[in-house]
């Protein structure tokens, strides 16, 4: 129902470390977004996979693209790029993820309701292994910081959108009219 407060009962995985625990929804909602932006802007179609079977056995997608949250990208001016996770920061050791993560993903797009970078994976390796980029370490994340001008000049494309906001508001009106 449209405007309704129905409460959603998820099975959302537990970020007990999080600032944000609803970082996983919000990552939801972005992705969600970005999938109605690449269908629309590019003729881009993603299939995604919603079973922990095939999101760890295959990837996020049947297209092997990636797709990741980063609202403090305009505010840093760097792209945060992940190399590494942990589920909780008393774990001992960190795991490769992002760039790194094992999966059918070749494409790796970040970005927040502003801006939208499109990355070929294997780029974004190169950069991270030129050791050229800051590292950034917080309890449960790993991360190379990528200057947004050279962001820029890497991505295979940038998606500028909300110079007048219009597209997020029409996304936004047509997620108020689903049921």
């Amino acid at each position: 129902m449209a405007g309704s407060n129905m409460e959603i009962k998820s099975h959302d995985p537990l970020y007990p470390d999080s600032k944000d625990q609803k970082s996983y929804q919000s990552g939801l909602e972005f992705q969600d977004f970005v999938v109605d932006l690449l269908r629309e802007q590019l003729g881009i179609v993603i299939t995604n996979y919603q079973s922990q079977r095939f999101q760890f056995g295959v990837g996020e997608n049947k297209q092997g693209i990636e797709i990741k949250l980063d609202r403090d990208i305009l505010r840093t001016n760097n792209v945060s790029i992940e190399i590494a996770e942990k589920a909780r920061a008393s774990n001992p050791y960190y795991v490769p993820s992002g760039i790194y993560r094992n999966d059918n993903s070749w494409l790796y797009i970040q970005g927040n309701w502003d801006i939208v970078f499109i990355f070929a994976k294997n780029i974004l390796r190169l950069l991270h292994k030129s050791r050229r980029y800051k590292i950034n370490t917080l309890p449960t994340l790993k991360s190379f910081l990528l200057p947004i001008n050279d962001a820029k000049t890497y991505a295979a494309k940038v998606l500028e959108l909300n110079t007048d906001a219009t597209k997020l508001k029409r996304w936004i009106g047509s997620v108020r009219r689903l049921p």
